[in-house]
């Protein structure tokens, strides 16, 4: 059953150290209907904040004045009650590692400082898209009955994934952290569908393709990779190795329902 999410309903906490940013942001998003928006200038604050208030969507600069964004995502895992808030991430920060360690916290969305209205608006709507329960229906057997091993060295890229799995309906998540243990996972029970990251350490995403597409017993598996990698060297050896499809970090919830679509 799809539960129907408007942009106007949304309730946004916005992190800016910038007074002069905050108010463009806001600015930007009161264009386009959303009132209900709490800002601050700090990680410490936000987190005072959301003791007493969960928003739909955290809005975080990636450099505030007592930690970077991806550090206090990690805090928002250790309270449960923040662990399912939507995460966006604005920032002019090019450097590969620092935008790496956004990619891999599980964000809706990276949005590039300066942006414009029409690029809030697309992350907004990734942001709706991952609101908005969706069940997938399949022509011959039930979403739920579907097992899926999830393959991601990152605490909380696995934890995002999961999320939006559970969102179209998937029931049978199980979790590792690199290819090595999906293997034995592989050996132990049966699984529909891998979904992996590409950069893991003991066994990474392009070794465990290898190794699915080279056993008989799971040949047959589609395997979608979820990945940070830019490089298309790299990502073009995945595709020829019979990896089923590629994701970007961050992904579009609605391409992610798409491919699980056509894959399962």
């Amino acid at each position: 059953m799809r539960q129907r999410v408007c942009v106007e309903d949304l309730a946004i906490l916005l992190i800016e150290p910038s007074r002069t940013q905050r108010q463009i942001i806001i600015r930007l998003l009161s264009e386009g209907h959303i009132l209900k928006i709490e800002s601050v200038d700090s990680a410490a604050a936000a987190l005072e904040l959301m003791a007493t208030y969960i928003p739909d969507l955290l809005i975080s600069s990636f450099y505030l004045p007592d930690m970077e964004a991806p550090e206090l995502f990690a805090r928002m895992l250790e309270d449960p009650r923040l662990v399912e808030v939507p995460k966006m991430v604005i920032s002019s920060e090019q450097h590969h590692d620092k935008l790496d360690a956004v990619r891999q916290s599980g964000v809706l969305a990276l949005l590039p400082k300066p942006f414009d209205r029409d690029d809030l608006e697309r992350a907004l709507t990734v942001t709706l898209d991952y609101l908005e329960e969706e069940e997938l229906e399949l022509e011959d057997r039930d979403i739920a009955d579907v097992r899926v091993l999830l393959v991601d060295d990152s605490r909380m890229a696995r934890n995002h994934l999961s999320r939006v799995l559970e969102h179209v309906g998937i029931q049978h998540i199980d979790q590792v952290e690199n290819g090595a243990l999906a293997l034995e996972q592989l050996r132990r029970h049966e699984y529909d569908l891998v979904v992996t990251d590409y950069n893991m350490p003991v066994m990474d995403g392009q070794a465990l393709v290898n190794e699915i597409r080279g056993n008989p017993a799971y040949v047959h598996i589609p395997v979608m990779m979820v990945t940070s990698e830019s490089d298309a060297s790299r990502l073009s050896s995945v595709k020829k190795a019979g990896v089923s499809a590629i994701c970007d970090k961050p992904f579009e919830v609605d391409q992610v329902r798409r491919l699980l679509r056509r894959m399962i």
